[in-house]
């Protein structure tokens, strides 16, 4: 498998949200990062009180270890990946097998954005994989490499003009290792679920929806804002 190493971080027109901290505006909506629906999955309320309310807290140890081995991850990647653009690689795909890490995509017609951890691309299929530090695949996590798979089969759609047909495959696999724990092809019923999703997220960024805080007192404990969050009760 060749590594190849495509910068598809082009410039595009946003503005910053006049209120909502990394929220970006392009063509009209709303754009947020694909990885809040992690945190969207655990606890809505989080997001509000990180990002509506502008509450900083310190990083945990969970966090900054996983910031180590991606980077870790990224530096021995580069080390004999080859620069090359998302159309030729799509191209070379057709016959080869090739990998890149940390590919920028965005959707804008559905506000979303982000960077891939890793794709795969084969003349068979696209396999985008989201590195999780575990091995157990929550809802959430599954719901962030719906996104990704949603936004990068709208790019393929563009690049290829409707003519590439090949499968996407979302996977989750446990950060560091080559341990895939979990996949699903990106199919017409999840493609549904995750717009769903990503429309009920836009609700809760223009307002027209509440943030629910989650229920469960075991992500209470352990959430990083429940020095500050009202609805704790622990």
């Amino acid at each position: 498998m060749e590594n190849i190493s495509i910068d598809n971080y082009s410039a595009y027109n946003y503005e910053k949200h006049p209120q909502i901290k990394g929220v970006q505006i392009v063509n009209g909506l709303n754009n947020f990062p694909i990885s809040w629906l992690n945190i969207q999955g655990y606890c809505e309320y989080e997001l509000y009180l990180e990002y509506f309310k502008g509450i900083v807290v310190g990083e945990t140890t969970h966090m900054k270890k996983g910031t180590e081995v991606h980077q870790k991850l990224e530096d021995e990647f580069n080390k004999t990946a080859k620069p090359a653009s998302f159309k030729e690689t799509l191209k070379l795909s057709e016959t080869a097998k090739t990998k890149t890490r940390e590919m920028f995509v965005i959707e804008p017609n559905y506000g979303i954005r982000g960077f891939i951890d890793e794709i795969q691309m084969t003349p068979d299929s696209f396999i985008i994989i989201d590195d999780k530090p575990g091995n157990k695949a929550y809802s959430s996590q599954i719901n962030q490499v719906r996104a990704y798979c949603l936004a990068f089969k709208s790019l393929i759609e563009k690049q290829s003009e409707g003519n590439d047909n090949r499968k996407i495959i979302g996977a989750l696999r446990q950060r560091g290792t080559d341990n895939i724990f979990f996949t699903e092809e990106f199919d017409e019923n999840v493609e549904n679920q995750i717009k769903y999703l990503i429309n009920r997220m836009q609700g809760l960024l223009d307002g027209t929806r509440p943030f629910v805080p989650t229920k469960n007192p075991n992500k209470c404990r352990s959430c990083r804002f429940n020095k500050e969050c009202e609805h704790n009760k622990n």
